[in-house]
């Protein structure tokens, strides 16, 4: 039977930061929440675009060119190639679309794994 997917709850169920919880797929895509706090690593992805919908804080987003600001409903996509940082200001909630397999750091070596929530 069809349901609805409750981004709150899924977020409620866990607590680890940068850490991408899958809550549903899309053509070949995850749709992803993520706690997040502090920095991430500088990366890029060399094969997709990285999409950034803020549902709750603030997060800075650092290009080699500037930064850009989000706020609650404020999303950003980074083109594919482009180096960039997120830093999350205090705890932030988000929610991802990336092509299923994505590493989170653009390499697989160094990226956290995915889990189903």
């Amino acid at each position: 039977m069809p349901h609805a997917v409750n981004l709150a709850r899924k977020l409620a169920g866990f607590e680890e930061r940068w850490s991408p919880r899958i809550v549903a797929a899309f053509n070949g895509h995850d749709v992803m929440v993520v706690k997040c706090e502090g920095a991430f690593v500088w990366h890029a992805h060399p094969d997709t675009d990285d999409f950034f919908l803020v549902l709750q804080g603030r997060l800075t987003i650092e290009l080699c060119d500037g930064v850009v600001e989000l706020g609650p409903g404020d999303l950003h996509v980074v083109p594919r190639g482009v180096e960039h940082r997120p830093v999350a200001h205090g705890e932030v909630h988000l929610l991802l679309i990336e092509p299923a397999g994505t590493p989170n750091t653009g390499d697989p070596a160094t990226a956290a794994g995915k889990v189903v929530a």
